[in-house]
């Protein structure tokens, strides 16, 4: 089984293509098709292979997300039926099956929505140098793993493919996009954050923290132009956004077992990743970092378990 590293619709406008998702514009002026490969990034860092059947199975997951939460706001889903998309799509069929969606166009914020319940990560890693978490201040004593008493807003900015995201504090990101919609990006994902771990939870997995990111849209109840809708965009709830671990056996005080890239990220760690060596272990000869094989099957194991708790 071979990962799908790029895709090829040549009749169709390839307008970008990002760590993950390939964006081609359609006949249809006001949609735009997401196309989820198989690459796989680590630190901001597309690996040079890919984790086969990954795309479907972050379609599924995010479908199947999107779905459980849309009363708590609307998302950008068309439809995944490719033969509802436009004919210019339908010829690709074979190649699309499974891994795309027809979505509305949105106007991106340019701030990733972080939640995060438990201190893990690179909030961990700040924490134990200044007892902040993006700035915000924590009550002394936090162990690694440990559940926040309530999940806490933490966003980042968004960067170009190559760049990294960077963590930036609340008042930053309210000067970056505006205190209101800021505030009301902030209160939704916390909401969207507490409804979905809650369920996690109910299939024994622990939702440690998560990114989700918004768009803005036309309003559907004002005729004016000014007016526009928040909603919810890109994938949702994935084991490459998220952090997913197993609640048997959770214990604060270390790092967790998880269904997530983490997996990967300790791989790359270990053979001696680090910022600077983005270009593989020879350093500035732009090989880049290849993931061997036993990773690779060990990493879609991860997010095919995940998949298979959360969906079924």
């Amino acid at each position: 089984m071979s990962a799908v590293l790029q895709t090829t619709l040549p009749d169709l406008k390839l307008l970008s293509q990002g760590k993950v998702r390939d964006i081609y514009a359609t006949s249809d002026p006001s949609s735009l098709l997401f196309v989820a490969s198989d690459r796989i990034s680590a630190y901001d860092v597309i690996l040079n292979n890919g984790i086969p059947t990954k795309g479907r199975l972050l379609t599924t997951l995010s479908l199947f997300w999107f779905k459980k939460l849309a009363d708590i706001i609307p998302n950008h889903l068309i439809t995944t039926s490719i033969s509802k998309m436009p004919p210019d799509v339908q010829k690709y069929a074979s190649q699309l099956e499974g891994r795309t969606m027809l979505v509305k166009k949105a106007e991106i914020i340019p701030m990733e929505a972080i939640v995060r319940g438990y201190i893990t990560g690179s909030a961990w890693a700040e924490y134990k140098k200044t007892q902040t978490v993006h700035g915000i201040p924590m009550p002394p004593g936090l162990v690694e793993s440990q559940k926040f008493p309530e999940p806490i807003f933490t966003p980042s900015t968004k960067a170009i493919q190559g760049a990294h995201d960077e963590n930036i504090s609340p008042e930053q990101a309210a000067q970056l996009i505006g205190q209101d919609l800021y505030t009301k990006i902030s209160s939704t994902a916390i909401q969207l954050y507490k409804t979905a771990a809650q369920y996690a939870e109910s299939r024994g997995v622990i939702l440690a923290d998560t990114k989700f990111e918004f768009g803005l849209v036309p309003s559907s109840s004002s005729s004016s132009d000014n007016q526009k809708d928040l909603i919810l965009i890109d994938e949702v709830l994935t084991p490459d956004s998220s952090r997913y671990w197993p609640l048997k056996g959770y214990e604060p005080g270390k790092s967790q077992p998880s269904f997530d890239k983490q997996y990967l990220r300790d791989w790359l760690v270990g053979s001696g990743f680090k910022k600077g060596l983005e270009s593989g272990p020879e350093g500035g000869e732009g090989k880049g970092w290849t993931i061997d094989e036993d990773v690779v099957q060990g990493t879609r194991a991860r997010y095919q378990e995940a998949v298979d708790l959360l969906t079924k």
